[in-house]
C-alpha cells in the first residue's frame, strides 16, 4: 500500500464521516468544510476520499446512484436504500459470519468479502403516502 503524508484535510474528513451516519456525498463533505478550508476544492475532497479508501479508513458505497456516497463506518455492516428518497442508513444486525468461507468451496475460489443491501421504502417515505 501506497504511504501518503498526513494532512490536515485528510484527517478532518474522516472525522466528519466517523461522525455522521447519513453517509454522505462529496459534495456533502466539502460544503461542510470549505469555511474551515477555504483553498479546499470537490477535487481534493475526491482525492482524499480515494485515499482513506486505500487506506482501510472508509467504505465507497456503490449503488448505482447519481453520486458517490461514503461510509466512514469501515466493520461489517448491512445498508439499506429508501428507493424514494435514496436515504441510506445502517441495519443494525450482526454481519453473518463466516459467510465467505461457506462459499468459496461452491464458488471455486476465495470469497473475500460480501455485501448485502436492502431496498424499500424509508418510515419518513412512509409517513408522507
Amino acid at each position: 500500500m501506497k504511504t501518503y503524508r498526513p494532512s490536515k484535510q485528510r484527517k478532518r474528513i474522516l472525522e466528519l464521516l466517523r461522525s455522521t451516519d447519513t453517509h454522505p456525498t462529496a459534495s456533502w463533505i466539502y460544503d461542510r468544510l470549505k469555511k474551515e478550508f477555504p483553498a479546499l476544492s470537490l477535487g481534493t475532497v475526491y482525492r482524499n476520499l480515494r485515499i482513506l479508501q486505500e487506506q482501510g479508513e472508509i467504505t465507497h458505497l456503490d449503488f448505482g446512484s447519481t453520486f458517490d456516497r461514503f461510509d466512514g463506518r469501515v466493520e461489517p455492516h448491512y445498508h439499506f436504500i429508501c428507493e424514494r428518497c435514496g436515504k441510506i442508513t445502517d441495519v443494525m444486525v450482526p454481519a453473518l459470519k463466516d459467510i465467505e468461507g461457506s462459499f468459496s468451496p461452491e464458488l471455486g475460489g476465495k470469497v473475500l468479502r460480501h455485501r448485502i443491501e436492502f431496498f424499500g421504502i424509508c418510515s419518513e417515505c412512509l409517513a408522507k403516502g
